[in-house]
């Protein structure tokens, strides 16, 4: 009996002993968070806040085939990550068919801080960028009520859908708001310049790069290419002559040839004083994106740069900023100068944004 009292006694006191709390699980990184030196995003991400399921829908929608018409373009063949996610070393982008656009594709990046999109602006919501290349004759040239009928066909979607939003009911909407919880974690904020800017891993630029980034801001170079995002979002005529081409245009089905004349900004506002203004495209990981402007018709910086200093036409709507004291245009520069601003540049590329392999086309591709 003795020993028994003293065994309860025993279990007693244990059972009364505090008991140590299980670890914490570790807390998930958002998949969307603003980097230390950006400022607040343009996007209301709260309405559209991305998760695990959002993203995994939405990148498998960017990387198939099915949002065309004849199921060959995906968005992420004109936007490939490796080449800040352009159409590498295509001056102007191609889609269906082999038809060849207008235009240069822009990269895809810092998404939630931009105001407008496309190179004359004509969309102003990210939730409806996609829209338009899906939609365009010489893109991916099908429609949105189209793709929402070949997704609801699958076996797959639905069950992604369901993940993503709660139900398997597929819409234009949830597709479009899929697109864009992937396209908001396209954060591109790693650079050795940010790595400098915030005082991280004693990342310090040479004295090359320390040199052009000052020639950067004297030379007025951060007038357009403002602030983190290396863009001030403005429209402007640069004193690119204008681009035109042969182009073939279908008018209810049939194939006609058209000289088209690009005027950028006044396409959409029918404002003279648009004529022939693009967006200022930002310049970051600007080293693998190439080629540049709005017609891809450089091929390097360097050439860039040879435009700035000597190779600007003029016109009505041309930059105040280029017409110098001097009667000339542009911005004059030396050898030595291009030299030490292309270094500057080189900073802006953010290896870890380009190798991702969260943001490559998922393995065993297609899941239809």
């Amino acid at each position: 009996m003795k020993y028994l009292i003293l065994l309860l006694f025993g279990l007693l006191v244990l059972a009364c002993q505090p008991k140590e709390n299980p670890p914490a699980p570790a807390e998930e990184k958002p998949l969307f968070a603003r980097p230390a030196n950006f400022p607040e995003p343009v996007y209301q991400i709260e309405l559209n806040q991305p998760t695990e399921a959002g993203f995994t829908l939405g990148k498998t929608l960017f990387y198939d085939g099915l949002l065309s018409r004849d199921s060959t373009i995906a968005c992420g063949e004109c936007h490939r990550q490796p080449n800040g996610f352009t159409h590498h070393l295509h001056d102007l982008s191609h889609g269906i068919g082999g038809r060849t656009g207008l235009r240069n594709a822009l990269p895809l990046q810092n998404l939630a801080w931009l105001q407008r999109f496309q190179w004359d602006g004509g969309i102003d919501n990210l939730d409806e960028q996609p829209i338009f290349p899906i939609e365009h004759a010489d893109e991916m040239d099908d429609t949105m009520d189209n793709v929402v009928k070949k997704l609801r066909a699958t076996k797959n979607y639905p069950g992604l859908y369901e993940k993503a939003f709660g139900s398997e009911e597929i819409t234009s909407e949830k597709t479009l708001k899929a697109l864009s919880q992937f396209m908001l974690t396209l954060v591109s904020a790693n650079s050795k310049y940010d790595q400098v800017v915030r005082k991280e891993n004693a990342a310090t630029f040479t004295a090359e790069e320390l040199a052009g980034q000052k020639l950067f801001a004297s030379k007025g170079c951060q007038n357009c290419h403002a602030g983190e995002l290396f863009t001030d979002q403005s429209f402007r005529n640069n004193g690119l002559s204008p681009f035109q081409r042969s182009k073939v245009v279908y008018e209810n089905g049939k194939p006609t040839v058209q000289v088209v004349v690009d005027e950028g900004r006044f396409r959409i506002t029918g404002q003279s004083e648009d004529r022939y203004k693009f967006l200022v495209p930002s310049l970051r990981n600007v080293t693998a994106t190439l080629p540049y402007m709005h017609d891809g018709r450089f091929k390097n910086l360097k050439e860039v740069l040879d435009f700035y200093d000597s190779g600007m036409i003029d016109s009505p709507t041309l930059d105040p900023f280029f017409r110098r004291s001097d009667g000339k245009l542009g911005i004059a520069l030396s050898e030595d100068e291009k030299t030490k601003i292309i270094a500057f540049l080189n900073t802006l590329a953010d290896t870890d944004f380009l190798t991702n392999r969260k943001f490559a086309e998922p393995e065993g591709f297609p899941v239809r």
